[in-house]
């Protein structure tokens, strides 16, 4: 093949294959996802009460227990989208963590079933204690680390510049698969554990979880598998910034086309500049006889890629305090439900299966909003997704202030008619109101975090970025153990009984919906300045990024003379001999 129509491998490792992705792709995907979240959530949601009644810890220790796992998990999905961005395919990470989280689901079972290797009372120690630990450390990494990488492994499978709106819809399906999953799982296993036993639901979690990862293996001749970036993002992070610092008192030119570019037929794809974070254009600037480095001059798109990075920072921060309301339906809510009228007729409801109602609302919802809002929505904005996905999360927001509003009011209910009397609690559908608006807020948050984190990170990034909504997941968490806390540290010292507003395990003797409303107040103040980000940020145009399955060939080539490549009559390109090029 001549010099001037050789086209790199990297450029090409994006472009769609004949016969691999799209919705059929994703259907095993879809089906993991389901299978994977029908013990994870059962569990999660029902583990406060485990904590309280197998491992005995306090009612705080137990709540906090659980939301420095969530958090845990949630942040490790960050190691999960570095790996498969830099060092293997998402496919092969999502094997390697997922064989860590079926054996955190083997353990717990194990140690569920003895007696022996539980607690007596409050002495969590020894050998005991290393086994509880153990599992519950691998089943955050494990499920961590598959959440890191799995949501651009399915949005890889389309082609946005050929099928507009695509991304957002499979984002969509993919959380109706995720709460479709959850919802048999806090119905029938939450029933089964704290009915038949624990162990039987942790086991049952076992083989959901290997079930998933089976059909997922399936999957796998269909998959469009992209190869890690040549550079570590990270490394290009840092490259960026230490060129930014050796070129600082470099003055910047006038004209920003006469920074430092590649020519158009690099591997790498283009982004356009922009005025934002003038102070990181300096890494473009090509100081007078010194020799070109990675380390010294960096590209316009590499500094690009930095400044969409940094403005996606505030977006995180400014969505952590949800999460952090998130936290309390998966605790307290749990241990109100605990403490309330739980029978429908002669049918007895488990207490942590009440998180069933807002995942039967999402079930309903995510099709309509698909299948009719975005159509509709699409007409009169001529957005792909219907609404930009900031608005999408800014709904969200202001469903989740509503939502701890009323929880405080239904906690104030409950408390009041169980001090009054004790036998006769108000009914569990009380609590339907906080959950069900709470859910929608997560359906319009969750996945326009997603599918924003995906659409504007540069696409070597792809799996680090979409993992920053898990992180922003981890902190609410970890935010929320904090709250709770301070917050009964600080009451503790200043109220007549010195008894902090959730201490100890008797909700009736706590102030539960003062913490609710604090929440709620801090919610509407973090709105407010989520308002302000998101009309500071600026999106990334279409056509500011060079995709990489727009490969530009010099004018002296042509398509026939690149043995590779064949152009159908839909003008996609698609790989053909491809490992022959390779090698």
């Amino acid at each position: 093949m001549e010099e001037g129509t050789k086209l790199e491998y990297n450029s090409v490792r994006n472009c769609k294959m004949k016969g691999k992705g799209g919705f059929r792709a994703s259907s095993f995907i879809y089906g993991f996802v389901g299978l994977d979240n029908i013990g994870f959530v059962a569990n999660m949601v029902s583990m406060v009460l485990y904590l309280s009644f197998k491992m005995h810890f306090d009612l705080s220790g137990s709540a906090n227990t659980v939301t420095n796992l969530l958090g845990s998990t949630y942040l490790l999905s960050i190691i999960g989208g570095f790996i498969s961005d830099t060092y293997l395919n998402r496919f092969n990470t999502i094997i390697i963590f997922g064989t860590a989280e079926i054996l955190a689901w083997a353990l717990m079972t194990i140690q569920a079933r003895y007696s022996f290797l539980q607690p007596k009372a409050n002495s969590l120690e020894g050998g005991i204690a290393v086994l509880f630990y153990v599992s519950v450390c691998l089943l955050a990494l494990g499920t961590g680390g598959v959440r890191g990488a799995l949501p651009a492994l399915g949005a890889d499978q389309f082609d946005e510049n050929n099928s507009k709106g695509a991304v957002g819809k499979y984002f969509n399906w993919l959380l109706l698969s995720s709460v479709s999953g959850s919802a048999i799982g806090v119905t029938i296993i939450v029933w089964i554990s704290t009915n038949k036993g624990w162990w039987m639901g942790f086991l049952i979690s076992f083989a959901t979880t290997f079930l998933g990862f089976i059909i997922f293996i399936f999957g796998k001749p269909f998959y469009q598998l992209q190869l890690p970036a040549q550079t570590p993002p990270l490394t290009r992070i840092l490259q960026v910034i230490v060129a930014a610092i050796r070129n600082r008192k470099l003055q910047l030119p006038d004209n920003p086309e006469q920074l430092y570019e590649k020519d158009s037929d690099s591997s790498d794809p283009k982004i356009a500049h922009t005025n934002q974070f003038r102070c990181l254009d300096k890494a473009a600037v090509v100081p007078k006889s010194v020799e070109i480095t990675e380390w010294r001059v960096c590209t316009v798109s590499k500094v690009e890629e930095v400044k969409i990075v940094t403005r996606m920072l505030p977006i995180i921060g400014s969505t952590i305090i949800m999460n952090t309301c998130l936290a309390q339906l998966q605790t307290f809510s749990v241990q109100q439900g605990y403490r309330m009228n739980r029978h429908f007729g002669s049918f007895e409801v488990p207490a942590p299966s009440v998180p069933v109602i807002p995942l039967l609302f999402m079930c309903i919802l995510i099709p309509i909003y698909d299948l009719l809002f975005v159509p509709f929505a699409r007409k009169i904005t001529n957005h792909p997704s219907g609404i930009t996905q900031l608005q999408r999360v800014g709904v969200g927001l202001v469903l989740s202030i509503i939502s701890m509003g009323i929880a405080a009011l239904v906690e104030i209910k409950r408390k009041n008619q169980s001090l009054k009397n004790p036998l006769q609690p108000i009914h569990v559908f009380w609590l339907s109101f906080q959950y069900a608006i709470f859910g929608i807020a997560d359906m319009f948050t969750l996945v326009g975090m997603l599918e924003f984190f995906y659409k504007e990170a540069p696409i070597g990034m792809r799996s680090l970025s979409t993992s920053f909504t898990w992180i922003s997941l981890s902190f609410g968490y970890f935010l929320s153990s904090a709250f709770v806390d301070i917050i009964n540290s600080v009451t503790k010292r200043v109220s007549s009984s010195k008894k902090g507003w959730l201490d100890g395990q008797d909700l009736d003797q706590n102030n539960l919906q003062l913490f609710y409303w604090f929440l709620a107040i801090l919610s509407c103040l973090n709105f407010i300045n989520y308002i302000y980000w998101a009309c500071w940020y600026k999106y990334k145009s279409d056509d500011h990024q060079t995709s990489a399955n727009d490969i530009v060939l010099p004018k002296s080539a042509s398509v026939s003379r690149v043995p590779f490549l064949k152009v159908d009559h839909e003008n996609d390109v698609t790989l053909q001999g491809l490992e022959d090029h390779k090698n």
